[in-house]
């Protein structure tokens, strides 16, 4: 039976190649990460006659940013 280029090669030592040693020092930081970890995305669904009015993430934000305003405060006791 002949060998698969798999078993060929195998390192025996079982440790990584010299093409893959990595420096960690020539690292960047990934661009398309998120940098601010309280930064979150949160979808909603809303009905058709609500997206009518609100088109727009930030109508819908400046909204319901009117709303948390004029709610009552709670004070944690």
């Amino acid at each position: 039976m002949n060998k698969t280029p798999f078993e060929e090669s195998q390192n025996s030592n079982d440790e990584l190649m010299t093409e893959y040693d990595f420096d960690y020092q020539k690292a960047k930081p990934n661009r398309f990460a998120v940098r601010h970890e309280k930064q979150r995305l949160t979808v909603v669904v809303l009905d058709e006659d609500v997206a009518q009015v609100f088109t727009t993430p930030e109508a819908v934000n400046k909204a319901l940013r009117a709303l948390i305003e004029a709610m009552p405060q709670v004070i944690d006791e």
